[in-house]
């Protein structure tokens, strides 16, 4: 016995208050990505903007000249993180550069190309400098932007001692080796910052000593109730400072194998700029070194991008003023977003 029976399959039909719903959860979806990701955001808009005004922007080897000139900044900009993540903050890394970069290239000069030494003396500036930043800080409580002033002027007086006011040149050209060199296909300083920006994100994130200094920066009272030595903290984060701008004045000095006292001036501000523009609070307590990375991305991809348009250097200081400005009141909007 046979039996025909039809199947109607009826189309699923949407009323026009689900439809809505839809698009609200979407656009809602949307949104809270674009809250989370500010900076992201911020820094696509930028790149797509440069991308359709220049036809080198978006080539490897401008990529490769963003990445190198971002090198030295990344360095300092971390050890800034740091600090500021303690609620302080480090005035003297600009000036730091000037007398790491001139006490090596005096070395370099003076042991005709000793690399080892060379080396070991700009770290070993860079880690005097940060010490005694620390020491200031921690424990006699001179307030950091006292302090780290203090050595700004020290250290820029430093530099131009080592060379009697007056660069330094005619060094041997395995000095220039440091820098120029290329491992695994990329230059010393962008890997050396891609290894310090992914080994700083880690120990922030999964280590003790991250969460101390994010106790230490949110409330240093409660931390030392806690148990956090905070003095301790603090010396640690001035110390890491110092030494990265050592190790970033050792880099510039040789990528162009010569000493210059005046090197890294200004940089401080550069380095300040990212790590407030990636989302850090200059209270202390809140920011992530990938944010700081973003950050500085972000500038050094607006200065190559204008250098490229030939926009003159006077109206590049206004356009990264109003950038930075702008890229800030987003991540204060989007911070009150997020706790809302």
């Amino acid at each position: 016995m046979t039996s025909n029976r039809s199947t109607t399959l009826e189309p699923s039909v949407t009323g026009p208050g689900q439809q809505e719903t839809r698009k609200r959860f979407t656009w809602a979806k949307m949104e809270g990505f674009a809250i989370r990701h500010a900076m992201v955001v911020v820094m696509l808009f930028v790149i797509a903007f440069f991308l359709y005004k220049s036809a080198r922007f978006g080539t490897m080897d401008n990529l490769t000249t963003i990445l190198i000139a971002a090198a030295p900044f990344a360095l300092i900009a971390l050890g800034q993180t740091l600090v500021i993540l303690t609620g302080g903050i480090d005035l003297s890394v600009g000036s730091v550069i000037a007398a790491s970069a001139m006490a090596a290239a005096y070395v370099a000069k003076a042991t005709n190309g000793n690399l080892l030494l060379t080396i070991l003396i700009a770290v070993a500036v860079g880690l005097a400098a940060g010490a005694i930043n620390g020491f200031v800080v921690s424990r006699m409580n001179v307030p950091p932007f006292i302090a780290t002033l203090g050595m700004l002027t020290l250290a820029s007086g430093i530099a131009y001692v080592i060379g009697g006011g007056a660069p330094i040149n005619g060094l041997p050209a395995s000095f220039g080796s440091i820098a120029n060199t290329e491992v695994l296909g990329l230059k010393i300083p962008v890997l050396l910052m891609i290894l310090c920006i992914v080994g700083l994100a880690i120990v922030m994130k999964r280590t003790s000593y991250g969460m101390r200094v994010y106790a230490v920066g949110g409330n240093r009272l409660a931390a030392e109730i806690a148990g956090v030595k905070s003095k301790r903290i603090l010396f640690s984060v001035y110390t890491i400072s110092g030494v990265l701008a050592g190790v970033s004045g050792l880099m510039l000095a040789s990528r162009v194998i010569s000493g210059a006292p005046n090197l890294g001036v200004g940089y401080e501000l550069d380095a300040i700029a990212a790590v407030v523009i990636g989302g850090a609070s200059l209270m202390g307590g809140r920011g992530t070194i990938w944010g700081t990375a973003i950050g500085l991305l972000l500038i050094q991809t607006l200065n190559n991008g204008l250098d490229l348009l030939i926009v003159p250097s006077y109206w590049q200081d206004v356009i990264k003023g109003v950038l930075i400005v702008l890229a800030v009141a987003i991540d204060v909007w989007a911070a009150k977003r997020r706790t809302s």
